[in-house]
């Protein structure tokens, strides 16, 4: 038997446990829930905690900041994330981790990577595990034009203000940024954002490029072109935000 965090948005009561990983009841392991603060393992001694589980099912952008934390803390306990499969196409090594496991696991897979991850404990620790061993190593923020897209901090300004995006229009944006002046086709943006096994269609994209269009403000909205009958161009130069420059 083993005693398990799990860090989620939603309440922080047994309830939730159930809701988040329905398997996870089922097993003879102490669960304690508590919210997406890290602060809150903190107080917890090591042997007090075998293993950390951080809920990404509801906000993936959030997830990801708290496994970045949860890296930087250095703890000496493997952490495992709970995603969905819509989640699979953008998990990458900018994703602090030593397992994942899907939100639909049944008790008998469950069991088995929560095994696997206690006898092999975390893979690494400190600034190895928040992928910060190397500065030189973070990706540097692109800009173009007035537009820049920061991955490390996961935040997009236009002319120096922030712009408040949800998941897929950051990673929507961030493709057309990494391309500019490239059309690209919705095809390709649905399977590079949305990932292969979406079933929606291409009207996705749309939507979500008024919405993009519309969080850049009418001065900016142009910058996304439309190729009538292929897809989307993003226009401009592109180049890394260098340090110490200035938003326009």
């Amino acid at each position: 038997m083993a005693d398990l965090v799990l860090l989620t948005p939603r309440p922080a009561d047994d309830a939730s446990a159930a809701l988040v990983l329905p398997g996870l009841p089922l097993l003879p392991h102490r669960v304690s829930v508590s919210g997406m603060d890290v602060g809150a393992l903190l107080t917890r001694s090591d042997s007090e905690t075998d293993l950390v589980l951080v809920d990404a099912t509801a906000d993936l952008v959030q997830a990801r900041g708290v496994l970045r934390s949860l890296a930087a803390l250095g703890l000496q306990v493997p952490v495992l994330a709970v995603v969905g499969e819509g989640a699979l196409a953008v998990l990458d090594e900018q994703w602090p981790l030593d397992d994942l496991v899907l939100a639909t696991a049944g008790p008998a897979e469950l069991a088995a990577r929560l095994r696997l991850a206690l006898g092999r404990g975390p893979r690494s620790t400190g600034a190895e595990r928040a992928g910060a061993a190397d500065p030189e190593d973070e990706p540097e923020a692109i800009r173009v034009a007035d537009v820049v897209v920061d991955e490390a901090s996961w935040t997009v300004r236009a002319g120096g203000r922030a712009l408040d995006l949800t998941f897929k229009e950051f990673e929507l944006l961030r493709y057309l940024v990494q391309h500019p002046g490239r059309v690209v086709t919705r095809d390709t943006l649905l399977q590079q954002v949305w990932g292969g096994d979406y079933y929606g269609g291409t009207r996705t994209v749309d939507v979500h490029i008024r919405r993009l269009r519309a969080k850049l403000g009418p001065e900016r909205e142009s910058l996304i072109g439309t190729i009538r009958g292929v897809g989307y161009r993003f226009v401009g130069a592109r180049g890394p935000e260098r340090p110490g420059s200035v938003p326009d």
